[in-house]
């Protein structure tokens, strides 16, 4: 793992390079044009957050960004290596072992405790954290016990944010981790979020179409229509207890 950095300044270590990205979706003699070249540096420690609507192509960018798809055109590379091009068990070998994934839905298992659901990850992982130790991050520690239809939805967001980290990632990739919160219990899911960033270090990564929640991040990416319209950089992140929508 990478020591903690507050901002982007701090780790300047390159994680993912992309250059030219485009992804084009053929359904029927209809082309969908999801990405249209997309450059982009994203940095150890860094908090980011691809802040566009619907169909402007944030969704598409995370995958190939995880190893979940590949681009129609154009590279992308994690650390110096190549993931464009890459077979299928390099990339399941990528995905296991260097990234964690956050979903707007949780894919709990229901019959399995928060502390089991956790444990399915740190079984095949090279160097886990203990379950217990990942859901002490998310403060769930009174809850590991608990089935899934014990837990409230933001409950369940942290056990699936405690999975994801639990593999010590390097790279943590939420698709609107708040989507299907409430703002109180959205922002117990972002506090998850920021403590794990500025305690493991790892590049987070969200995605949201909710202009409210960049205010925390180190940098905002704009995407529409894939393409990025625009980046900023916030002076000082905003606390998460700070966001309403």
């Amino acid at each position: 793992m990478h020591a903690p950095a507050h901002t982007a300044s701090g780790s300047r270590e390159l994680v993912f390079r992309a250059a030219g990205l485009t992804k084009v979706y053929r359904m029927g003699d209809v082309e969908v044009h999801a990405l249209r070249g997309v450059d982009l540096e994203l940095y150890a420690g860094e908090f980011v957050v691809l802040l566009g609507a619907s169909g402007s192509g944030k969704s598409t960018l995370l995958n190939i960004l995880g190893g979940l798809d590949a681009p129609t055109d154009g590279r992308v590379e994690c650390r110096g290596h190549p993931l464009t091009g890459a077979g299928d068990d390099e990339l399941t070998r990528f995905r296991r072992e260097h990234v964690g994934f956050v979903f707007q839905f949780y894919n709990l298992i229901p019959s399995l405790t928060a502390r089991e659901n956790v444990a399915l990850v740190t079984e095949i992982a090279p160097q886990p954290m203990a379950p217990e130790a990942a859901l002490a991050l998310v403060d769930l520690t009174g809850r590991m016990n608990h089935f899934r239809a014990q837990l409230s939805g933001g409950e369940q967001q942290r056990v699936a944010i405690a999975r994801a980290i639990a593999k010590r990632p390097d790279v943590l990739l939420c698709d609107e981790p708040t989507g299907a919160l409430d703002s109180a219990t959205g922002v117990l899911v972002l506090e998850a979020l920021e403590r794990i960033n500025l305690e493991t270090g790892a590049l987070t990564v969200v995605i949201t179409h909710n202009a409210v929640i960049a205010r925390m991040a180190d940098r905002v990416i704009h995407l529409s229509d894939g393409r990025i319209a625009g980046e900023e950089r916030n002076p000082v992140r905003a606390a998460p207890a700070e966001l309403h929508w």
